[in-house]
């Protein structure tokens, strides 16, 4: 998948440094028209599956930087622990749009990445809220 973006350098600070995700690769790449670009690749800690962070070229994807899922939340940050993940977030200037609140699935919040995309920070339900289809 990939994340429009304005520029490489504030993206990957904000992936890597505020969301706490690795640098997969980092290569100098050319665009279809002989452009130098890059090949910048993001994942969360441990998972197998990374985000393409893709530098807009042109006024058609400036356009999409933002609103690659059209005002929706389109993307989920699953994380075991939070209220941590949640602090630290916080901390690291990543600005959360709604506050944490209780779902069947877990708790949630959503924030917008660097780009203004809204994800969902997903933790386990809290102790005590039933899960859907659960006992």
């Amino acid at each position: 998948m990939a994340i429009v973006v304005d520029d490489y350098d504030p993206a990957l600070d904000f992936f890597v440094g505020a969301l706490g995700f690795e640098l997969v690769e980092d290569s100098p790449s050319l665009t279809d028209d002989g452009r130098p670009k890059r090949w910048v690749v993001v994942r969360p800690p441990g998972a197998a599956t990374g985000l393409l962070l893709a530098r807009a070229d042109g006024a058609a994807q400036s356009a999409a930087v933002g609103t690659q899922f059209a005002g929706r939340v389109g993307l989920f940050l699953r994380v075991e622990d939070f209220a941590a993940s949640h602090a630290r977030m916080v901390t690291a200037g990543v600005r959360f749009v709604s506050a944490p609140r209780d779902e069947p699935y877990g708790r949630v919040a959503v924030f917008l990445d660097i780009a203004g995309n809204r994800w969902d920070l997903l933790g386990p339900p809290p102790t005590g809220v039933p899960v859907a289809g659960g006992p």
